[in-house]
């Protein structure tokens, strides 16, 4: 193994912190207004009135709460490559267990199966981002003899 020259180690946290910025900012924008604006979401939920409005903050508390290996990550994914490993797990989880519930609904709940594909859609582009990141956060290996 060799010493990473230091304007190829920059640009590697550079580009991926970029991604991992990109998935932080969506989730985050996600928490933020499930908190502050929880009304517009909750039919989404088929849910209704003041326990659903809770309801949806609370799962905006919980995407708080999931961003923190992101956050990590983010400030320096080549120093915190397992909190960047562990990003990438809550995504896939997130995603395959989604897709579970999506296909476990009646074909007639056209407004759960919606907000389920709007997830799958956000976790699945989410974790081709994380991905990228950690592909190009991979430990540098040099053929130098």
């Amino acid at each position: 193994m060799g010493k990473i020259p230091m304007a190829t180690r920059n640009r590697r946290r550079l580009f991926s912190s970029l991604f991992i910025g990109i998935v932080l900012f969506w989730n985050l924008q996600a928490a933020f207004l499930f908190i502050v604006t929880p009304s517009p979401y909750i039919s989404s939920f088929q849910l209704e009135g003041f326990s659903g409005k809770v309801l949806v903050q609370g799962f905006g508390i919980l995407f708080l709460m999931w961003n923190i290996p992101y956050v990590f990550a983010f400030w320096n994914p080549l120093q915190n490559r397992l909190s960047l490993i562990e990003a990438n797990l809550m995504q896939l989880i997130g995603l395959v267990g989604e897709t579970l519930l999506q296909s476990s609904l009646p074909p007639g709940e056209a407004i759960l199966r919606a907000t389920a594909a709007r997830f799958i859609l956000f976790d699945g582009i989410g974790l081709l981002l994380l991905l990228l990141a950690l592909w190009i956060s991979r430990p540098f290996k040099s053929h130098s003899s």
